[in-house]
């Protein structure tokens, strides 16, 4: 990492504080202050075109300094819209853009699909409306829509699901007996795109294909392409095109939220990810680790509240905050390289650090 001294920092932040009042209810009893930091007085600066993690024991205030302080004051400075007031100075004048990417499900819609949020669903209409068959009997491309589309199923208007009414408890969604969850009605069965391994397939059955089934299939038409070989680099590979969003994991929702970001250059971009490794396999954390490398070789500048001990050591800066969680913590332990943390007596992270590149 080049020496800090001679750079620009892209973000610039002085005196970050909150406090919150400890004086009743459980608060009370728990923290011997009336009022407690959740963050102390923190200043820190990040450089473009690195990844800063932020670590610490739980409660230490990384997620308060961060998505309650850092994000809310960088979106008003892009909005130019008051400042939190519990940040003091943040000079981002080369910030246009912030990505919060966290594990919160991908909306409650149940029409909501994997190929319908990566556009792979619009792809594939255009392309089923230029076929033969579909032209000959007029329809354009909004009829493969199972949200308002004329090929949709009548019984479930495209959910391929259909509530049971369960007396005395909460109504059940069960599969579609009309569409068998394809969302289509009987009709769309005769109308097939012509793909790369020389068959024609109907939208359902194209549905029903992971990414990378899909990949050598769809291999002639470009934009799907593209796309489906971002979700294969994002590990994603596994998912069924059909599959609906909401019930996705929050590791799978955070790879899928980045999708979109993939491949542009992002020198104004700063994305902040939000203990992403949760649930994740060991091999899954590689490649979450190479997503990191592909974001910041574009140009942009990741932030990153881990415990992850791989992920610790892969970061350019890293801010160690604690020593404790509660009113032990909100204060910065040590800071700098992941060598630095290791080496660092004070730090409860260091000592993982140190023991796991032994």
């Amino acid at each position: 990492m080049a020496d800090t001294n001679e750079r620009t920092p892209l973000l610039k932040v002085e005196h970050l504080s909150k406090e919150f009042p400890a004086e009743s209810g459980m608060f009370a009893k728990r923290f011997s202050k009336r009022v407690v930091s959740a963050v102390n007085d923190i200043s820190f600066e990040i450089y473009p075109g690195e990844t800063f993690g932020l670590v610490g024991e739980s409660g230490s205030g990384k997620t308060t300094m961060v998505l309650e302080m850092l994000m809310p004051a960088l979106q008003s400075r892009i909005d130019r819209s008051p400042q939190p007031t519990q940040v003091r100075l943040l000079e981002a004048d080369g910030v246009s853009k912030a990505h919060l990417i966290d594990a919160t499900p991908i909306g409650a819609n149940i029409r909501s699909t994997v190929a319908t949020y990566c556009g792979v669903h619009d792809d594939l209409r255009r392309a089923f409306a230029k076929t033969d068959a579909a032209r000959t009997i007029g329809l354009k491309a909004g009829a493969f829509s199972y949200n308002t589309g004329k090929l949709r199923c009548a019984t479930c208007d495209g959910t391929g699901s259909i509530p049971l009414d369960v007396q005395f408890l909460p109504d059940v969604d069960i599969e579609c007996p009309a569409c068998h969850g394809s969302r289509y009605s009987d009709a769309i069965a005769e109308l097939k795109l012509p793909c790369t391994d020389g068959v024609a397939y109907s939208m359902p059955q194209l549905m029903t294909m992971t990414v990378d089934d899909a990949m050598p299939v769809l291999r002639d038409v470009k934009p799907i392409q593209t796309k489906l070989a971002t979700l294969h680099e994002l590990g994603l590979g596994y998912l069924a095109l059909g599959e609906p969003t909401p019930a996705l994991s929050g590791g799978e929702a955070q790879r899928l939220k980045l999708a979109s970001e993939m491949g542009r250059k992002q020198h104004d971009a700063v994305f902040v990810f939000d203990e992403p490794t949760i649930g994740l396999h060991p091999l899954d954390v590689r490649v979450l680790l190479h997503v990191f490398d592909e974001l910041v070789a574009n140009g942009a500048t990741v932030v990153v509240i881990e415990h992850d001990l791989d992920v610790i050591a892969n970061a350019d800066y890293v801010v160690d905050m604690g020593p404790g969680g509660g009113e032990a913590g909100g204060r910065v332990v040590c800071e700098g390289a992941p060598s630095r943390i290791a080496s660092c007596p004070e730090s409860v992270t260091g000592r993982y650090l140190q023991s796991s590149q032994c």
